[in-house]
C-alpha cells in the first residue's frame, strides 16, 4: 500500500523537479552538445582541408616511407611502408618504457628502503639522491646524459675497454654476445617454462602455510629453477660456447650488440628521474605500516630482511601501488622527449612522417592514439596487480 502511495505522488512530481528524470535529461543534453560540437569541427576541418587541396585519411600509410630508422627491433629499410615506420617507432618506445619501469623500480625501491635506514650516511645519500633527481628537469638530464656520451667518449678508434668484450665509444656501447644457435631459442622457452612453474609454486606454498603453518623457501628454489633448466638446455644441445666479438671496421664496430647513446641517455635520463619519485612512494608505503607490525614481528624471531619482505612491503603495497601506476605512466609518456636526443621513438618517427606526408591531423591522432593505449594498458595491469595484492578484510 505504501508503495502504491509513493509511486502516485511520483507520478504527480513534474520531470523537472524528479532528480532521476532531470539528471536522464541533462546527461542526454550535455551529449547532443558534446556530438554537436565534434561534428562541427570535424566538417569544419574536413572542408578547410578539401578548400586548401590537402588530402585527407590514412591512405599514406600504405605508401613507401623513403627513410631510414636508426634503430628498430624489427627488419626495415627505407623501401618499407610507413606502417612499418610507425610501428618501429612504437617498438622502440616499448623497449625504452619497459626496461625503464623494471629499472626504475628496482632502483627507487632501493633507495626508498636506503632512506630510512638507520645508518645515518646511507639515509642522507638517499636524500640527496631524491632531492637533487627530482630538481632537475628530465629533460636537461636527457640533454646531459647525451653530451657526456658523445662529448667526453673517445672515437671508436680510441674506444675504452674495459674487459668482457665491452667497448665504450661516443657511438655507443657494443657489448659481446653469444652467436645464434637452436639452443638460445629453447633456453628462452625453458625460462618462460620455469616462470610458470614458479607462479604455480608460489600459489601452492601459500595455501600449504594457510593450512599447516610450514614454510616453503620459494625463493630459493624459484632461483635454482630459473637458472637451472635454461643450463640443462644449454648442455642438452652441446654447451655452445661460441660468441659474437664486436670488432673495429672502418669508423665504427661490427658484430656483437650496439647500444647507441641516444638510447642510453634516454634510458639514464628516465630511470634517474622516475626513481627519485618512486622511492619518495615507497618510503611512505612502508611508514604508512605502523611500527607495532615491526615489533610483533621481531618479537616472534624473524630476521629484519624476513620482517621487511614478509611483514611490511605486504602491507606497503596497498598505498604505494596506486601512486607507482602513475609514475610507471609518466615515465613512459616522458620517454616522448626522445625526439630532442634524436632517439627514434614513435614520436619522433611520426613527427618524420608527418613532415614527408603533410598529414598532420592524422599523425597527431595516431601519436595520441597510441599513449593513450599504452597509458590504459598499463593502468589496467596495475590496477589487476592492486587487486591481487589487496588485503582482505574478514
Amino acid at each position: 500500500m505504501r508503495g502504491f502511495k509513493d509511486s502516485a505522488i511520483s507520478e504527480k512530481i513534474p520531470f523537472w523537479l524528479d532528480p532521476r528524470k532531470r539528471a536522464i535529461f541533462f546527461q542526454l543534453l550535455t551529449f547532443c552538445m558534446v556530438g554537436f560540437l565534434a561534428y562541427y569541427l570535424v566538417s569544419n576541418t574536413l572542408i578547410n582541408l578539401e578548400r586548401q587541396k590537402i588530402a585527407s585519411g590514412f591512405g599514406f600509410l600504405h605508401k613507401e616511407s623513403s627513410f631510414e630508422i636508426g634503430e628498430s627491433l624489427i627488419p626495415y629499410s627505407a623501401a618499407s611502408t610507413y606502417t612499418r615506420a610507425l610501428l618501429v617507432g612504437a617498438l622502440n618506445t616499448v623497449k625504452v618504457a619497459f626496461i625503464g619501469i623494471v629499472i626504475t623500480i628496482f632502483l627507487g625501491t632501493i633507495i626508498g628502503v636506503a632512506r630510512l635506514s638507520s645508518n645515518w650516511l646511507v639515509s642522507k645519500l638517499a636524500a640527496i639522491f631524491i632531492e637533487v633527481m627530482q630538481d632537475i628537469p628530465v629533460l636537461l638530464q636527457l640533454f646531459f646524459w647525451y653530451a657526456l656520451f658523445c662529448e667526453t667518449l673517445p672515437s671508436p678508434q680510441e674506444a675504452l675497454t674495459p674487459g668482457a668484450g665491452i667497448s665504450v665509444c661516443n657511438r655507443g656501447v657494443a657489448f659481446t654476445i653469444p652467436e645464434a644457435h637452436p639452443a638460445h631459442r629453447y633456453m628462452l622457452l625453458a625460462i618462460l617454462a620455469g616462470c610458470v612453474i614458479i607462479y604455480l609454486m608460489r600459489r601452492w606454498a601459500r595455501k600449504r602455510q594457510e593450512k599447516t603453518g610450514q614454510f616453503f623457501p620459494t625463493f630459493r628454489v624459484g632461483i635454482a629453477l630459473l637458472l637451472g633448466l635454461p643450463f640443462v638446455t644449454w648442455l642438452t644441445f652441446g654447451a655452445p660456447l661460441k660468441m659474437d666479438v664486436p670488432v673495429l671496421e672502418g669508423f665504427n664496430f661490427q658484430g656483437g650488440v650496439m647500444v647507441s647513446p641516444e638510447f642510453i641517455a634516454l634510458l639514464m635520463g628516465l630511470i634517474l628521474y622516475t626513481s627519485a619519485f618512486v622511492a619518495e612512494v615507497v618510503r611512505a608505503g612502508i611508514q604508512s605500516v605502523s611500527k607495532g607490525q615491526k615489533e610483533a614481528a621481531m618479537s616472534i624471531g624473524l630476521r629484519p630482511s624476513l620482517v621487511l619482505n614478509l611483514v611490511i612491503l605486504p602491507q606497503a603495497l596497498r598505498v604505494i601501488v596506486p601512486p607507482l601506476t602513475s609514475q610507471m605512466l609518466n615515465l613512459t609518456k616522458n620517454s616522448s622527449l626522445a625526439v630532442a636526443i634524436g632517439y627514434p621513438d614513435f614520436v619522433s618517427v611520426a613527427n618524420t612522417t608527418i613532415n614527408q606526408t603533410g598529414q598532420s591531423i592524422e599523425g597527431v591522432a595516431l601519436i595520441m592514439a597510441v599513449y593513450l593505449f599504452f597509458s590504459l594498458s598499463t593502468s589496467a595491469f596495475m590496477n589487476w596487480y592492486n587487486k591481487r595484492v589487496a588485503l582482505v578484510e574478514r
